[in-house]
């Protein structure tokens, strides 16, 4: 990884399982990386590899020229920003607020709105690619917000990401993901029943997925989700339930724009059907137990 040529103190805040592997990144770019997470064992090896460790986002914001974040749920983000603790209030006067948690458009613009009335930026930036894509640092990550904050932050971006694009003012990062997460949320729905099929007509699956995946029905979901599905791995890149709240916030602002979505919602409605089985933990490719009697008591659609 080349060394920043702008050395920043930057704040990391939520080292799940994507924000570890893009704090890593940022730290091996060169900078001086603040960390918080609320289960302090996630920073370990990172604290060994010279970040230091802060006690709050606030006494983290009031030490960083731009803070970045990646946490599970609007509230948290919220709670964090907005709160009279949060970043908002201790950050420093014209740093950099970098929101990478996939949450609500709406929420986005009143963190961008509270900035500015402290002389401070926000970008929502959230990505795609999941585990690997934070791991190789090959995510694609889409930002809204103000496009001089856009430009100054990219290489922080280009650290943790291959396809960065600025989509416009305050929230536009956010309706990105959303359209994002709408595209796969149906296409899991086809390469599932594609696999059931499959299986029912008395097909090897992984011949299938070799068969079809350099045509027309090539994806992210078939190509590499495909594979462990038909090896019953559903161990998590992304959480099951991560995408139901992504979905529901998708499928909130599509109502509010009084846009009908039924493909989304049968989608959402699945994958509720593996949260209420206790699988609510695993990646999303486990939609395929509701297609195939794995969900506990032989509940198949």
């Amino acid at each position: 990884m080349t060394l920043a040529t702008d050395r920043k103190t930057v704040g990391f805040i939520g080292l799940g399982i994507m924000g570890h592997s893009m704090a890593g990144h940022i730290l091996a770019q060169g900078h001086d990386l603040r960390v918080f997470s609320r289960t302090r064992a996630k920073a370990d090896d990172l604290l060994a590899r010279g970040a230091r460790w802060v006690d709050s986002p606030a006494a983290l914001a009031a030490e960083c020229d731009v803070v970045i974040s990646i946490v599970g749920y609007p509230a948290d983000v919220e709670q964090i920003y907005l709160s009279a603790d949060g970043i908002v209030a201790h950050a420093r006067r014209h740093a950099i607020l970098i929101d990478m948690t996939t949450s609500s458009p709406g929420l986005a613009r009143r963190i961008a709105d509270a900035a500015a009335e402290r002389g401070l930026t926000s970008l929502d930036a959230p990505v795609s690619g999941g585990e690997v894509g934070a791991r190789d640092g090959t995510l694609a990550i889409m930002v809204g917000g103000d496009p001089v904050s856009f430009n100054a932050a990219r290489p922080l971006f280009e650290a943790m990401g291959s396809k960065i694009t600025h989509m416009g003012p305050a929230g536009a990062g956010q309706h990105t993901k959303m359209a994002n997460q709408i595209a796969i949320a149906s296409t899991m729905v086809a390469v599932c029943e594609a696999l059931s099929y499959a299986k029912a007509a008395g097909l090897e699956q992984e011949k299938l997925l070799d068969a079809i995946g350099a045509g027309a029905a090539s994806s992210f979901q078939l190509n590499v989700l495909g594979p462990k599905i038909a090896a019953g791995d559903f161990a998590p890149g992304f959480f099951v339930h991560h995408f139901v709240k992504d979905m529901s916030i998708a499928l909130a602002e599509a109502d509010r724009m009084k846009l009908n979505l039924p493909g989304l919602s049968l989608a959402r409605g699945l994958y509720q059907k593996l949260i209420d089985g206790g699988f609510d933990e695993d990646g999303t490719q486990a939609l395929y137990r509701v297609y195939s009697g794995m969900l506990g008591g032989g509940d198949a659609v």
